[in-house]
C-alpha cells in the first residue's frame, strides 16, 4: 500500500511557507522530495526524514517524487485556533479546518440563507492544466473582474502543490481560492461543491468561477474509470443553484492514444451520459481537417440535442499567455506541442466575454 524510506536532507532548492522542494540522500542516492511545512513543520539541511517513496517506485509521471511523512528532527507542532471540521478524515494526516459552512463560522447564516447564483458564470475543466490558459485570456481583458478558483479533490489534495495557482496568485490573476472535499489549503475551505459555489458568490462576490481538480488525474482506459468524470456532477450543481454552467471540452490532436483524438472519449462520456442538464460547450474552430473531425464527433454523439455547442474563432491563447509571461504544460506537452488543448480552455474565456454584455467585443479592441 505504501513504501517508506529514511532520507537525509542534502539541500533545499526552493522554499516558501507552504512547500519545500528538497533533495534527500536515500541510501547514497540523491533524490527529489517535497515537504509541506504546514503539515510536517519546517525543515533544514541535515534533518532525518521519513519519506513516502511509493510514486517514484511506481515510476508515475504525476506525483513522481517523494513526500516527507515526518521530520525526525522536528516532531512537534502546535494546533492552530479555530475550526473543527476534519479533512483527510481517519488517516494519520487528518487535519482540522475552519469550514465556511460550519455552525461556528461567521458565514454560517450566509450559506444557510442562500437563494440563487443568479446566472453567475462557472467554467468547469477536467484537468488542472486548463486553469492557466483560461485565466490568462479572461484576465487580460477583465483585469478588474473577480476570478475565484475552486479546487476539487479529484487529484492533488493540498493546493500547495500547484505551482500554477501560486504563480497566478502572485500575479494577481486569481483573486481567491476555495478547496473542497478532502482538498485543503485554499483561502476558504468548504465541504462540497455546493457550498463552495455559494461561498464564491455570496462571500467573495465572484464575477466568474473556475472549477477543476488540482495537479494530476487518474485514468484507467475504461469508459467511466477516470477522476475527470467529476465534471458532470459539478455542472449539474451549477445549474441546480441557478448558475451558468460552461464546460471546457478536453481536445487534443497530439495525444497518441486514439481515444483522446479530437474531443477525448472522457469528455464525450461526460457530455453524453453523465451530466444531466444542458450546458454551454464552447468549441474552437481549428484548421479544416481538425475542425471537421470535431464536428463529426459532435454529430455522431448527438451533443446538439442536449447542449449549447458554440463554435468560436480563437487564435489569441498564446498571445494571452505571453502577455502575462505564463508557461503551460499538460501531459508533458507545452503550448506549441499541444496547442488545441490549451486553446480549448482559452476559448471558454472568449465565449464568456461574448455572452456578458459589459465585456462583449472588448478583446477585439
Amino acid at each position: 500500500m505504501i513504501s517508506k524510506k529514511l532520507g537525509i536532507v542534502e539541500s533545499i532548492v526552493d522554499s516558501n511557507e507552504v512547500l519545500d522542494d528538497i533533495r534527500v540522500n536515500v541510501n547514497g542516492d540523491i533524490q527529489r522530495a517535497y515537504n509541506y511545512p504546514k503539515i510536517c513543520g519546517n525543515i533544514k539541511v541535515g534533518d532525518k526524514v521519513i519519506l513516502n517513496t511509493t510514486a517514484v517506485e511506481l515510476s508515475l509521471g504525476t506525483g513522481g517524487y517523494h513526500f516527507v511523512i515526518s521530520n525526525l528532527n522536528n516532531m512537534e507542532s502546535e494546533l492552530s485556533d479555530g475550526g473543527h471540521i476534519m479533512k483527510l478524515r481517519y488517516t494519520p494526516y487528518q487535519i482540522k479546518i475552519d469550514a465556511v459552512e460550519d455552525h461556528e463560522s461567521k458565514y454560517h447564516d450566509v450559506i444557510n440563507n442562500f437563494g440563487s447564483l443568479d446566472e453567475m458564470p462557472v467554467v468547469v475543466g477536467t484537468l488542472h492544466s486548463m486553469l492557466t490558459p483560461f485565466v490568462a485570456s479572461y484576465k487580460r481583458y477583465n483585469p478588474n473582474k473577480k476570478l475565484v478558483y475552486i479546487m476539487t479533490d479529484g487529484a492533488a489534495l493540498p493546493i500547495y502543490l500547484s505551482k500554477n495557482v501560486q504563480n497566478l496568485k502572485e500575479k494577481k490573476l486569481i483573486d481567491n481560492t476555495i478547496t473542497i472535499g478532502n482538498a485543503f489549503g485554499g483561502d476558504y475551505e468548504c465541504i462540497n461543491i455546493y457550498t463552495a459555489l455559494i461561498t464564491a458568490k455570496e462571500i467573495l462576490n465572484a464575477d466568474v468561477v473556475f472549477v477543476s481538480m488540482g495537479p494530476g488525474i487518474a485514468g484507467t482506459g475504461t469508459k467511466y474509470g477516470f477522476t475527470g468524470i467529476e465534471q458532470g456532477p459539478v455542472l449539474d450543481a451549477i445549474k441546480k443553484l441557478g448558475g451558468m454552467p460552461i464546460a471546457i471540452p478536453r481536445i487534443s490532436f497530439e495525444d497518441k492514444r486514439d481515444r483522446h483524438k479530437g474531443i477525448s472519449h472522457h469528455a464525450m462520456t461526460i457530455f453524453r451520459e453523465i451530466v444531466n442538464v444542458g450546458v454551454n460547450i464552447p468549441v474552437t474552430i481549428y484548421d479544416k481537417k481538425k475542425f471537421k473531425h470535431i464536428k463529426e464527433q459532435i454529430k455522431e454523439n448527438r451533443l446538439f440535442e442536449k447542449h449549447n455547442i458554440i463554435y468560436l474563432e480563437n487564435n489569441k491563447c498564446r498571445e494571452d499567455l505571453e502577455y502575462f509571461n505564463l508557461k503551460v504544460r499538460s501531459m508533458g506537452r507545452n503550448y506549441e506541442q499541444d496547442k488545441e488543448f490549451f486553446d480549448a480552455a482559452s476559448t471558454a474565456a472568449y465565449y464568456l466575454m461574448e455572452v456578458c454584455d459589459d465585456n462583449k467585443g472588448n478583446y477585439s479592441k
